[in-house]
């Protein structure tokens, strides 16, 4: 198991927001990510400084990524984009 940690950010007045599309995210997400031999994902929220810590166990790195070029992440992206910054590629 590989264990990966990252950060992101959040706009600063969608804090509620974002926790609210979080309480559940959607179940074909969830699925995606389990298919992709994704485990304990856990995402923290620092209020004071707008970021997010993200950690997840993976089982491997190519799987991981391929998760990104999945339809419902794509979706998810797009969904979120309003309350956090994106790259062009989502």
């Amino acid at each position: 198991m590989i264990r990966k940690a990252f950060v992101m950010q959040v706009n600063p007045d969608a804090h509620e927001e974002y926790q609210r599309r979080h309480n559940p995210i959607w179940p074909e997400l969830e699925a995606v990510l389990k298919s992709h031999g994704a485990h304990n994902y856990a995402i923290y929220l620092d209020k004071a400084r707008n970021l997010l810590f993200a950690m997840v166990e993976i089982e491997s790195e190519e799987r991981w990524n391929a998760v990104a070029s999945t339809d419902v992440c794509q979706r998810w992206w797009k969904y979120m984009t309003d309350v956090m910054p994106a790259n062009p590629d989502n």
